[in-house]
């Protein structure tokens, strides 16, 4: 089918089977937070650790004493007060990107013969002309994609969710700009979140690397609160 087609092409842009079997992935950065599509005036530099499936740890500040751990779906903040756990919306914020993100879509959703596709046509994503494919779980939930018509490689990533206590629908994007090739894997450094249509971050990468083996103890909170300055 289109749909499958692009997605492969996507696929194959990004690396191929190199960017399938990732083991680990680092990114450095800055942050902007921005409320109501403005910019709030907080930026922090972070550094990020990913291994598949579900081990991520997010570090804020020049002097890496803020680090957030998620555990499969547990979230934990180690801070120089000591460990706590993370609020639960931010965990179920964190979660919910975690389970639409592109590598989730492809390495998961892919292999269920019951997940539908469905190719979209051509649409103006980042003033890109782009292929657009949703891909439906069998569960219902859905993902859309929005892929660069000449480079294959993603332009945005859309997903909707309902409120569990307003019952409305969320719709959270992700913008992918100023691809750089590391290690092999085209690596977007400017990623911009949007909800519902406001703009509410930007992360900016300084670097970014692929497969390396982090310390044993990346992931370990009692470590990591025993190394943080009290």
């Amino acid at each position: 089918t289109k749909a499958r087609a692009a997605l492969d092409a996507m696929v194959k842009a990004l690396g191929g089977d190199a960017w399938l079997n990732l083991k680990s992935e680092r990114r450095e950065g800055r942050v902007a937070a921005f409320f109501q599509g403005k910019p709030s005036g907080i930026t922090s530099e972070f550094y990020e650790y990913h291994v598949w499936p579900d081990l991520d740890r997010i570090v804020f500040t020049k002097h890496r004493d803020v680090v957030q751990i998620y555990k499969g779906n547990v979230g934990t903040e180690i801070t120089y007060k000591g460990k706590a756990p993370l609020p639960a919306e931010q965990v179920e914020d964190f979660l919910r990107r975690r389970n639409h993100s592109i590598e989730t879509v492809v390495k998961v959703w892919l292999k269920n013969p019951n997940t539908i596709l469905l190719y979209e046509g051509q649409h103006l994503a980042a003033r890109h002309l782009a292929e657009q494919v949703t891909v439906i779980s069998p569960d219902n939930d859905s993902v859309t994609i929005l892929m660069d018509i000449q480079n294959h490689l993603p332009l945005t990533r859309d997903f909707e969710w309902r409120d569990p206590l307003y019952k409305d629908m969320n719709r959270e994007s992700e913008e992918y700009d100023d691809y750089h090739t590391v290690d092999g894997i085209p690596t977007p450094f400017t990623v911009t979140r949007f909800k519902n249509d406001d703009m509410t971050r930007q992360n900016f990468l300084f670097r970014a690397a692929y497969n390396e083996t982090f310390p044993p103890d990346t992931f370990d909170v009692e470590a990591t609160n025993r190394k943080i300055k009290k």
